[in-house]
């Protein structure tokens, strides 16, 4: 199975990712973590360092791929999860989806490739470009990582954009969202009212896992030495076995930017939070306002 996790940036993706890959590992499966960034940071928590990429293995090796060993570019980490950097090319030059590719092929000369139970790529950022789509070529499910916020959830309808338009010729499916670092999901739950899709799992906002990522550990490592954690793992262990039980997942179907915009803003103002006096007020004082300000040219609010 392969899997490949998208979402806006910073919403703690890789945190995410590394956790799953350490439930999956606890379930006994062989698990591969690719981190799909620049900054290849993917793997830290099971690692606890910065391991060496993909590319600055191979420009050391001259791009020989024939000079190039498993143990060059696949470090084991945290719960005997395998992880590998792809890293990225130069700022303001060259392509992230050659990377990804040559990582792939890189893995699939040394024979590494279809040894895992589990690959699980680790992509940055929102879907902007084909390049950034790539990992969704080798991928049987998407995990799209949001929170209840507008900014996330406005990438993951882009990110579900993706899904639809690679299950075109791949057998791609989105298995759902994973709520991340939220106290509340009504956001959440009326854009997959709107845009069906699953929700795998929605995780509240805790102090410990912000923490685990600064030590460079994952929650599971942390849980050894501090028992009151595991109820954070379970969270994990939950989303791992949704995704074993190979779940059809969905081809999504996302809204149109200005549609979704006004969706989120109108159920946001009005759905999720009771009139109250105050913002009667406020609005009652907004209008008078306006009333006197319509012989200009330009408002700015």
């Amino acid at each position: 199975m392969k899997l490949a996790v998208y979402g806006k940036g910073g919403i703690g993706k890789s945190t995410t990712s590394c956790n799953i890959s350490i439930a999956l590992a606890k379930r006994g499966k062989k698990v591969l973590q690719i981190g799909c960034d620049p900054k290849h940071d993917s793997t830290f928590t099971l690692t606890g360092f910065l391991i060496p990429t993909i590319i600055d293995t191979l420009q050391s090796k001259d791009y020989h791929y024939e000079d190039v060993w498993p143990e060059d570019v696949i470090y084991q980490g945290y719960g005997k999860v395998d992880c590998v950097e792809a890293g990225g090319p130069p700022a303001g030059a060259g392509c992230g989806g050659y990377v990804v590719g040559e990582t792939v092929k890189l893995l699939k000369e040394l024979n590494a490739f279809y040894e895992y139970d589990i690959i699980l790529f680790d992509v940055l950022g929102d879907v902007v470009c084909g390049g950034f789509a790539a990992p969704l070529n080798y991928a049987d499910y998407c995990l799209i990582i949001t929170d209840n916020g507008f900014d996330a959830l406005f990438a993951a309808n882009r990110i579900a954009a993706s899904v639809r338009e690679k299950a075109r010729t791949h057998p791609l499916r989105l298995a759902g969202l994973i709520g991340n670092r939220t106290a509340k999901r009504d956001l959440i739950d009326k854009y997959v009212e709107i845009c069906q899709m699953p929700v795998l799992e929605v995780l509240p906002l805790i102090e410990d896992i912000r923490v685990s990522r600064v030590k460079g550990k994952t929650v599971f490592e942390m849980a050894e030495t501090e028992p009151t954690l595991n109820y954070i793992c379970d969270f994990y262990l939950n989303i791992a076995d949704q995704l074993l039980s190979h779940p059809e997942g969905v081809i999504p179907m996302e809204l149109e930017d200005r549609e979704l915009f006004n969706l989120l803003s109108t159920f946001y103002l009005n759905g999720s939070s009771p009139v109250n006096e105050k913002t009667t007020n406020f609005s009652t004082n907004l209008s008078e306002k306006t009333e006197k300000t319509n012989d200009l040219d330009f408002l700015l609010v």
